[in-house]
C-alpha cells in the first residue's frame, strides 16, 4: 500500500505542528480487503479504511482537514462526497484529539513475463486538478485565521468569550 505513507508525508509538509511533532499523527489501516479475479490474473485492488489519529492538536480541525481533502481530491478522486468521517474530543478550548477515516482503494497490476512476476501500482486517473504545493497551506496557520475562527465560534455562541 502506497497511499497511507503518501498522505502522511503530505500532511507533514502541510501542517507545521505535525512537522514539528510527527508523533501527534498515527496512521492505521482498518477493514482491508482484496478484490481479485484469480481466474484471470494475480492483479488485485486494495480496499480499506485509512484512519488518521491526531493527538493534542492546538489547531482548528479545518487546518488539518483542508490538506486531507486536497490530497484526497488527487489521490482518490472517485471518493463519495460524504466519504470522510471524523470524530473529535475537545481536551481544552485550545486542544483537541481528532480521528479522521477515509475509504481508499489502490489498484495493483501483477504480470508474469519469462517466469518472473512484476508488480505495478496503478496511478489514479489524472484530472485537471493537481495536488497543491504544501506551501499554499501557510495561510491556514496565520494567527488572524485562528482569531477569525474563534471570533466566529464566539459570535455563534459555541464558545464563551474570554473575560477581560
Amino acid at each position: 500500500m502506497i497511499k497511507p505513507r503518501s498522505l502522511q508525508a503530505y500532511l507533514l509538509q502541510c501542517v507545521p505542528q505535525l512537522a514539528q511533532n510527527p508523533d501527534q499523527m498515527q496512521v492505521f489501516v482498518d477493514q482491508g480487503s482484496l478484490q481479485a479475479n484469480l481466474k484471470r490474473s494475480l492483479s488485485f485492488e486494495y480496499e480499506y479504511s485509512l484512519q488518521l489519529i491526531f493527538t493534542d492538536l492546538a489547531l482548528h480541525p479545518d487546518q488539518v482537514l483542508v490538506p486531507i481533502l486536497a490530497w484526497l481530491r488527487t489521490n482518490q478522486p472517485d471518493a463519495a462526497d460524504d466519504a470522510v468521517r471524523f470524530q473529535a474530543e475537545v481536551i481544552r478550548k485550545d486542544l483537541i484529539d481528532l480521528s479522521v477515516t477515509l475509504p481508499l482503494t489502490e489498484r495493483v497490476l501483477v504480470s508474469e513475463e519469462d517466469g518472473t512476476f512484476t508488480i505495478k501500482h496503478i496511478d489514479e486517473p489524472v484530472f485537471e486538478y493537481s495536488l497543491p504545493d504544501p506551501a499554499l497551506f501557510k495561510a491556514l496557520f496565520a494567527d488572524d485565521l485562528r482569531d477569525s475562527l474563534d471570533h466566529q465560534l464566539m459570535t455563534e455562541g459555541y464558545i464563551e468569550k474570554e473575560p477581560i
